[in-house]
């Protein structure tokens, strides 16, 4: 009757040994996390003495996976930014900008003379025709730049609305297209900030959409918001755009279709430019850090196969003529075009440091944010209101576990210390599996931990009130035993299953703190399955097997 194989109890234990190694690290956190950090810096760096004697602090061959701390436990930065994305609209024009120019005057003849109006509003063009004669032939051929909007609220629409009345016309974004271009700024902005905050290194961030124009952005270990928001507040937008003037600010005199932007490296200089550019950062697919002929810290870059032949095309069309590198409104530099640049590759130069420019590498790979954001909430959460909570978090658990722990005993005499060792062991494999998973622990998982002590005797209870019903019909030790975990099974699965769907819920449909809190109760849930039908009922069975008594107390 209380035959378990031995592959079974072999199976068993190993799970078990399993979950102590992978938990192992975590009674070790710093030591195993200065190594893990010396380990990423080798691989990056290379290896120096100090980094191999940080890194030596714990053996190579023993599992290093930690389980996360939460922002709550560990301190970090909190901030919610609103993305401007009505910015993108002015961008849009003076992109589209060239091809109205362009196809007007190949018309000349028919739409006469025009110049677009300088003072329309962001997110219009308007055009002032020399006369009326041509305005349905202009309105046909503008018209004809619109394109299908690329969104499934926007099928059958075009991007731009185009309109005359009298010699004005007016190109604007249709609605359609500025909800597609919304939606498409915020899940490009998302991407860039996590690409952003990646490149740094930290551990576990949290950045979610939250409501049509908000990224919600948490993380843990870093010093302060004011630090976060220089990692993904730089704009790092580079643009490389003709040169029409130099001059000082006096001197500066923009025109239609130009601005002046001022020098980084020649204060009191400024460069009126063409604004629309040749190029654009967001067509870069690599930047690196290096150094030009004379030794200065430089930027390695290279375009995508679009960037590269419109690169390549304007340097042939416009050699011994300069152009202006545009790094966030500054002119960094203005060479000018010796030869043909094909291949789509170059360097910038400019008074970098070697940190400089490796910043700078850093944030043109990772992309250019196309909005500007602002920022309507902060929090820098301090380590100190961490390890408070970490404190209590500690002593809720340990309460909570000794309780349960003294219970058990008092109810169940040496069943319920089998139960205790199944429920220690259960505690293990739950850190063990956040290890694995590389999950994060939080101050509600905390709470989900705690949880899990007491819901970890529930199915101990129900076999072993099992077991005394049959004792108490007259049955043996064993069949008692065997009995009481067979009729025990069935309430223990139903009523496990129904508190593991509410979690699946809550993680599905929860974020950050409740989804931490469903990580550690579907995992304790799981654990104390496995812990109350498998380990408990082999304890015994091993115990049972040795001693062989006649009459059993439960």
């Amino acid at each position: 009757m209380l035959q378990i194989d031995t592959w079974k109890r072999v199976l068993i234990w190993l799970v078990c040994v399993t979950g102590l190694l992978l938990a192992l690290p975590n009674a070790f956190y710093t030591r195993v996390e200065q190594s893990n950090d010396a380990y990423a810096e080798i691989e990056v760096a290379g290896a120096t003495p100090e980094r191999l004697t940080v890194a030596e602090q714990w053996p190579s061959w023993m599992p290093s996976g930690l389980v996360n701390l939460g922002l709550d436990l560990r301190g970090g930065a909190h901030l919610l930014a609103e993305v401007r994305v009505a910015d993108v609209y002015a961008a849009r024009m003076d992109a589209l900008w060239p091809e109205v120019r362009n196809v007007l005057r190949e018309e000349r003849a028919a739409v006469g003379t025009f110049r677009r109006v300088p003072d329309a509003p962001a997110d219009q063009i308007r055009l002032r025709l020399s006369g009326s004669d041509g305005m349905a032939r202009a309105l046909e051929l503008v018209r004809g730049l619109a394109n299908p909007v690329t969104s499934l609220t926007g099928a059958g629409a075009t991007d731009i609305v185009v309109s005359g009345q009298g010699e004005t016309i007016t190109i604007a974004l249709s609605d359609e297209e500025k909800l597609a271009s919304d939606d498409r700024t915020v899940r490009q902005s998302l991407e860039i900030i996590r690409r952003r905050i990646d490149e740094v290194g930290t551990r576990e961030p949290t950045i979610q959409r939250q409501g049509s124009d908000r990224i919600l952005i948490q993380v843990p270990g870093i010093g302060s918001a004011s630090e976060l928001k220089q990692i993904i507040g730089t704009t790092a937008q580079l643009t490389f755009n003709p040169v029409v003037s130099r001059g000082s600010d006096g001197e500066a005199n923009p025109g239609v279709g130009n601005k002046v932007i001022p020098s980084l490296d020649e204060p009191g200089t400024f460069y009126t430019v063409e604004a629309a550019p040749v190029v654009t950062g967001e067509e870069l697919v690599d930047a690196q850090p290096a150094f030009d002929q004379n030794g200065q810290a430089a930027v390695n870059f290279r375009f995508n196969t679009s960037g590269a032949r419109k690169f390549g095309d304007y340097t042939a069309q416009n050699i011994g003529a300069p152009f202006a590198i545009v790094l966030d409104d500054e002119v960094i530099s203005a060479p000018v075009i010796r030869s043909h640049i094909p291949g789509g590759s170059g360097i910038i130069t400019g008074n970098f440091t070697v940190e400089e420019s490796t910043k700078l590498a850093v944030l043109l790979r990772a992309g250019a944010l196309p909005a500007a954001l602002e920022f309507l909430e902060e929090r820098t959460i301090g380590p100190e209101l961490g390890q408070d909570s970490i404190d209590a978090g500690k002593v809720a658990t340990v309460v909570a576990f000794v309780a349960v722990l003294v219970f058990m005993v008092l109810s169940y005499g040496l069943f319920g210390f089998f139960a205790n060792i199944a429920l220690i062991l259960n505690i293990t494999l739950i850190f063990g599996a956040l290890s694995l998973i590389g999950g994060t622990l939080t101050l509600p998982g905390i709470a989900g931990i705690v949880l899990t002590v007491g819901m970890a005797v529930d199915a101990n209870v129900l076999i072993f009130e099992r077991i005394r019903e049959e004792l108490k019909a007259g049955r043996g030790p064993a069949k008692a035993i065997d009995e009481g975990y067979g009729k025990a099974l069935s309430a223990i699965v139903d009523a496990n299953i129904t508190t593991f769907i509410t979690a699946v819920i809550l993680f599905a449909m929860g974020s950050g703190p409740v989804r931490g809190f469903a990580i550690t109760l579907g995992l304790g849930i799981l654990t104390s399955v496995f812990t109350a039908i498998f380990v408990t009922r082999l304890i015994i069975v091993m115990w049972f097997e040795r001693r062989r008594p006649k009459t059993i107390e439960v």
